[in-house]
């Protein structure tokens, strides 16, 4: 007879560690136990649920199928029970000290220092750490805990223990500056991807280690990466090389005919795509009054477009 009540989360926990980790050793070395008590965990868990989760027949434990399927189950377990703990710890702590956020660079931060400041109406003794980052930068400082909410645009960048509430939606377009031999004929004519072949694109780097492989939005074989949303705005503008920018970020340069845009059909329709903002935080992690309110009044401000943030 299975006895399916005997189950603790320490068994659980050791169970989804051996798997990520991929050996009893290993799992031993991060939950600071000695190996023996970890193969003892799975040995009575397995007894408990009836199936083997692991087939140890070769140097390193493998997950057999009945495994593989209830791997996920535990995973959903683990997260369950973090969360019941992280709302606990909300309503037993105070008022935070700092809080920390994470924006991304296509984010338009006018909209986030008015948030803070409404915030700091009714928390005025709350100080705040503001970074703004690309890419993958965000969804890393929530992971690595140095942020308590992040500003994230796209779909690119997930994490089951992170929760993420629709906030705005961001247009990007391919712009280039007037005197660049890009611009003539400029919007009207389209290009097709070789025609950037022979120009030099302004890239954003990813600080973190999330794209690593992978590049977005990059046509031309020529590059020059820079690391924040600024360097590429004044390098385009002077006119070093063309690039993708946030429609608020330019729409002023491009009226007063600084900046011409680029119908390059590979970015999108007309070299525009428009991508989602959302505001995020660790499911595992509560949030206190003050970073709550903070991401309502971002999702209050945020409602509809950030193309023009004023």
């Amino acid at each position: 007879m299975i006895m399916l009540d005997a189950l603790t989360l320490d068994q659980v926990r050791t169970f989804v560690t051996i798997a990520d980790s991929g050996s009893f050793r290993a799992a031993a070395r991060k939950l600071s136990r000695v190996q023996s008590g970890v193969s003892v965990a799975i040995a009575n868990l397995e007894a408990q649920l009836g199936v083997e989760l692991f087939d140890r027949s070769g140097h390193r434990p493998v997950l057999t199928p009945q495994g593989q399927v209830l791997l996920g189950n535990a995973r959903d377990i683990i997260l369950r029970v973090d969360l019941l703990r992280a709302k606990a710890r909300g309503f037993a702590e105070g008022v935070e000290t700092e809080i920390g956020i994470a924006v991304d660079t296509l984010y338009p931060l006018q909209r986030v220092g008015r948030a803070i400041s409404r915030m700091r109406q009714t928390f005025p003794s709350v100080s705040v750490r503001v970074r703004v980052e690309p890419l993958g930068g965000p969804l890393e400082a929530l992971k690595q805990k140095r942020c308590a909410l992040s500003v994230m645009v796209g779909e690119d960048f997930r994490d089951p223990r992170i929760r993420f509430d629709a906030l705005a939606s961001i247009t990007q377009l391919a712009v280039v500056a007037a005197s660049h031999p890009l611009a003539e004929g400029a919007p009207g004519r389209v290009l097709e991807a070789l025609d950037l072949a022979d120009h030099l694109q302004i890239v954003l780097s990813d600080p973190s280690d999330m794209s690593a492989g992978r590049d977005f939005g990059v046509i031309s074989p020529q590059t020059c990466r820079v690391n924040t949303q600024d360097a590429k705005h004044s390098l385009i503008l002077g006119g070093v090389g063309w690039g993708r920018l946030p429609l608020w970020l330019v729409e002023r340069d491009i009226e007063q005919g600084r900046l011409v845009r680029l119908n390059v059909g590979a970015l999108g329709k007309n070299g525009e795509v428009t991508s989602q903002a959302y505001v995020a935080h660790r499911l595992d992690e509560a949030l206190g009054p003050a970073a709550r309110q903070l991401a309502d009044n971002l999702l209050a401000l945020g409602a509809g477009s950030a193309d023009r943030p004023g």
